[in-house]
């Protein structure tokens, strides 16, 4: 069974001055159900403060919470910090580490948000205000719910701030394969980072993770993978400069599951990006790349 951390105020409309539409997390559920799969939803709390101050500059924290984001850092972010995207902002971590403790049990589950992997310590950027990856990263570990965990980002763009974030990190691994010409233009320093060119498609793209991925696996031998599973390196994707079909999306989610399977590693995804004008399409790829990874358990 796929168990999916969802909240109903993961669902937001469009802030004002802002074309950004959080409706993607609705059509992801609806998706979800047209599908017939057989899955169970379990609503994450928010994430306490603690655990934000402990990634996030306890200062940016405040101006969050008190809906006193300055105009530049909300330009940065991409919309306004309302309410209703204030108290996202703090689910969204509480889901990704709910996922991470659900897949400790089952395998694998998945968080029907998340993913926001450009926020970097006093700052939102890209659409994300805080950084779930590395705020449910750190907690893991301190309360030793995992000695190593594997950010796997494969999102179409570079997950600067989750590498920002991290850096130094002995017992947090950060690899990113991304488009290198994509945002962000400053790319940080995760442990690895591979950028691959404009038009990647399926054969290139999957040769490089099958590469790397299971030396990774050995080498550092994580106990949790953080798994950033962005459906933006889609051909068809407004925002994405890679070429992968919908095999080749099915092709690198489940020789990521079965690579970790093999070695018993649960696995805990994010949604990451995807973007279109056909937003329900957007929606499929995202509840079948959930789908397809449980299958694989």
């Amino acid at each position: 069974m796929l168990h999916v951390v969802h909240h109903p105020a993961y669902v937001s409309p469009a802030t004002p001055g802002s074309h950004f539409r959080f409706d993607k997390y609705g059509l992801v559920m609806e998706a979800l159900r047209e599908s017939g799969a057989d899955f169970l939803v379990v609503e994450p709390d928010p994430m306490p403060r603690d655990w934000i101050d402990a990634v996030h500059d306890p200062a940016y924290v405040d101006e969050v919470m008190t809906l006193n984001v300055p105009p530049e850092k909300a330009r940065r972010i991409g919309f306004p910090v309302t309410e209703r995207v204030m108290r996202r902002s703090l689910l969204s971590p509480g889901g990704t580490w709910a996922a991470a403790k659900l897949a400790k049990i089952h395998g694998y589950a998945a968080n029907a948000a998340g993913g926001s992997h450009h926020a970097l310590s006093d700052t939102g950027a890209g659409y994300c205000v805080f950084n779930d990856l590395a705020i449910a990263a750190n907690r893991l570990v301190a309360e030793e719910d995992a000695e190593r965990i594997l950010i796997l980002d494969l999102d179409v763009h570079q997950g600067d701030g989750t590498a920002s974030l991290l850096a130094g990190r002995s017992d947090i691994f950060t690899l990113s394969i991304h488009a290198e010409k994509n945002f962000p233009v400053r790319k940080a320093r995760s442990t690895l980072d591979i950028g691959l060119d404009d038009g990647t498609g399926d054969g290139e793209y999957l040769a490089v993770l099958s590469d790397i991925l299971p030396r990774i696996l050995d080498d550092f031998a994580p106990h949790l993978i953080l798994y950033q599973a962005g459906v933006d390196p889609h051909e068809g994707d407004r925002l994405g400069r890679l070429a992968l079909t919908d095999e080749g999306l099915d092709a690198r989610d489940r020789f990521v599951m079965r690579q970790a399977r093999r070695r018993g590693i649960p696995v805990a995804s994010t949604m990451g990006g995807g973007y279109g004008d056909d937003r329900m399409a957007v929606a499929r790829r995202h509840a079948a790349c959930m789908i397809r990874m449980a299958q694989e358990m």
